[in-house]
C-alpha cells in the first residue's frame, strides 16, 4: 500500500516543514513513512532533521546522469528522509520533472510519502508536488489571509485531481482565533480540521537542535496535537506499482 500527501500552505512561515516531520514521526508509529523535501528552491528540511552535512541530496538526483535516489535516502527518527540541498547552483541545475521518477521509485517500498512542498505556486518545481500527490494537507495560521492562501492551494490541487486530506491550524496563540475562522474553514475546505497546534517554544528549539519536534520534545502539547492529526488522517492504500506508474506518467503543469 502507498499514499502520497503533499504538505502545503500557500505562504511561508506557517511551520509547514515542522508539520511535515511531526506528521511523519507520528505516522511512523504505524506505517513505513518516507519524507521528501520537494522544495528545491528554498529547502530547509535538512536542518530540521539533522542532515545539513550529508553528501547527497535531492539536488544531486534531479540532474541528468545524477545520483540514484537511494543515495539520497537517510534513516532518521524512524522515517526514510530525502533532504534537498540549499545551493542556488543546485536549484538551477535541478530538473523538476525528474521528481516524478524519484517519487515513483520510492513508492514501491513505503506506505506513506510526505512531500514537503514549496510555499508558493509560482514555478513548475513548486506546483509539481501538489500534482503528484494523492491528497494535500493544508497548513494554516488562524487568519483570514492565511485561509485565502490555503484556498488557492486547494483550488489548484483540485484542478489536477488531488483531494484535500484536511487542514492543520499551526502556531496558534489564542484558541479563540481558531474559533473565529473555523466556520469559514469548514465551509470552504474539504476534509476535517486535523489539528490545532499551539505556538511552541519547543518547536523552535527543536529546529535549532536539528531534530523534529516529536524527537526533541515528545511530551510537548504541540507534539501531542500532531499525534492527534496523524490518528485522524485516514491513510488509504494503493497498489504500489499502480501508484508508481501514475507518478511516472504525470503531466507537468504550468504554474498559474
Amino acid at each position: 500500500m502507498v499514499e502520497a500527501f503533499a504538505v502545503a500552505s500557500g505562504k511561508g512561515g506557517t511551520g509547514k516543514t515542522t508539520s511535515t516531520l511531526a506528521l511523519g514521526m507520528a505516522l511512523a508509529e504505524e506505517y513505513d513513512v518516507t519524507v521528501i523535501d520537494a522544495d528545491t528552491g528554498m529547502a530547509n528540511l535538512l536542518f530540521h532533521a539533522g542532515l545539513s552535512s550529508v553528501d547527497t541530496t535531492l539536488h544531486d538526483v534531479l540532474v541528468e546522469g545524477g545520483a540514484p535516489v537511494e543515495d539520497a535516502v537517510y534513516d532518521r527518527f524512524g522515517m526514510s528522509v530525502v533532504p534537498c540541498g540549499t545551493s542556488l547552483a543546485g536549484f538551477e541545475a535541478a530538473e523538476p520533472e525528474r521528481l516524478r521518477d524519484v517519487v515513483a521509485t520510492l513508492a514501491v517500498d513505503t506506505d506513506v510519502i510526505l512531500l514537503d512542498s514549496p510555499a508558493t505556486l509560482g514555478s513548475k518545481s513548486a506546483v509539481l508536488p501538489i500534482v503528484l500527490a494523492d491528497r494535500v494537507v493544508v497548513v494554516l495560521q488562524p487568519t483570514i489571509p492565511a485561509l485565502s492562501d490555503g484556498l488557492k492551494v486547494q483550488e489548484y490541487a483540485h484542478s489536477y485531481g488531488t483531494e484535500t486530506a484536511g487542514t492543520i491550524f499551526n502556531k496558534v496563540t489564542d484558541p479563540d482565533d481558531v474559533q473565529s475562522v473555523a466556520e469559514k474553514s469548514r465551509r470552504y475546505f474539504d476534509g476535517p480540521t486535523l489539528a490545532t497546534v499551539p505556538d511552541s517554544d519547543a518547536a523552535r528549539e527543536a529546529r535549532r537542535a536539528g531534530k523534529p519536534l516529536l524527537a526533541y520534545a515528545p511530551a510537548a502539547e504541540a507534539a501531542e496535537a500532531y499525534r492527534g492529526a496523524a490518528r485522524d488522517l485516514d491513510v488509504r492504500s494503493g497498489a504500489a506499482d499502480d501508484v508508481a506508474d501514475r507518478f511516472r506518467s504525470a503531466v507537468i503543469p504550468e504554474p498559474r
